[in-house]
């Protein structure tokens, strides 16, 4: 029996392309390079699947050459750079990885959160250099974090995830979100609108989809709103940020600090934000654990054959 033609468009960790080379025919194989317009057109013009990466952006013009196409696989939660509607119009199923990740990324948010609070990146930098005098009782304060409130926008998975471990550090935590969702036993989420968590939260923490309402959702007057000392989070997508207005906000100190995994125009970053001692920047490391990329790439596959053997996507995503 034949193979089936798989366009992977970016290398995977080791043990998912093992999987791959043993039960389907790389149409190219992948690299950690994202590929050339020319070689990712013409690899979707032969497959029968692809697993693409949230930085891949597959757009109509790139499905229409896409006669074979059954299945586009995201590795990712996030779909925003896939044109559903019209995957939808030549019948291609689209998957994403929800649930496997919800863990990684909920634990890299408070690496974040305790990194600008503590001023740990920038402690670590002063003790790089040699130069560090030793012990003084005003050196580097940072923000307490137990007991201090905790506002997240956006309610799903993973900002429920990030709630539950506020409950080791006492913290209040309060949250905008379309819909109310019902918190552990024992423990109060308070549901409020987006203006009264902004003007609430001492660490504000975004997970929300990209979408047209969701971008710039933070900008200039929602950052007005936010307190002097608060501390801004993102480990959602970059451009549910309006960057320029945040580096306004820091520089004019309308708010504390930020904790940033990800960027409006990834992976280029605002220059302002590098130089800024009081943002800690990570290179979108949301997922990035082994356990948690291998367990994404077997949802992916897991995806890919029952599309391919002509049963429902367990992940299919649908436009609206």
């Amino acid at each position: 029996m034949t193979c089936p033609a798989l366009y992977v468009t970016r290398l995977l960790p080791d043990p998912i392309m093992a999987v791959i080379r043993e039960q389907y025919r790389l149409i190219t194989e992948p690299t950690d390079q994202p590929p050339t317009p020319e070689a990712h057109a013409n690899s979707f013009a032969q497959a029968e699947a692809v697993i693409c990466t949230l930085a891949d952006r597959i757009d109509a013009a790139l499905l229409s050459n896409a006669p074979h196409l059954k299945i586009v696989a995201n590795y990712a939660v996030g779909y925003n750079n896939i044109d559903l509607a019209a995957a939808q119009a030549r019948g291609i199923v689209v998957t994403n990885t929800p649930d496997v990740l919800t863990a990684a990324t909920a634990d890299l948010t408070w690496t974040l959160l305790f990194a600008v609070a503590r001023r740990v990146v920038e402690g670590d930098r002063w003790l790089r250099t040699g130069t560090w005098p030793g012990w003084a009782p005003t050196q580097m304060l940072g923000h307490d974090v137990s007991d201090k409130t905790l506002g997240i926008i956006g309610m799903g998975r993973i900002g429920q995830a990030v709630a539950q471990r506020a409950q080791g550090f006492r913290m209040p935590v309060v949250y905008a979100s379309r819909r109310p969702v019902t918190a552990p036993a024992g423990v109060a989420w308070n549901r409020d609108s987006l203006d009264e968590v902004l003007r609430r939260s001492d660490f504000l923490s975004l997970h929300v989809p990209l979408t047209e309402t969701t971008s710039h959702l933070i900008s200039s007057r929602e950052l007005s709103l936010m307190k002097p000392t608060a501390i801004l989070l993102n480990t959602s997508r970059g451009s549910v940020i309006d960057e320029a207005a945040l580096v306004s906000a820091l520089q004019r100190g309308t708010i504390a600090g930020a904790g940033l995994d990800v960027y409006e125009h990834e992976p280029a970053i605002h220059p302002e934000l590098v130089a800024m001692h009081n943002v800690v920047l990570l290179p979108h490391l949301g997922s990035a654990t082994q356990e948690t990329r291998i367990r994404m790439g077997h949802v992916c596959l897991d995806n890919i054959t029952a599309v391919l053997s002509g049963r429902s996507a367990p992940n299919q995503v649908r436009p609206g």
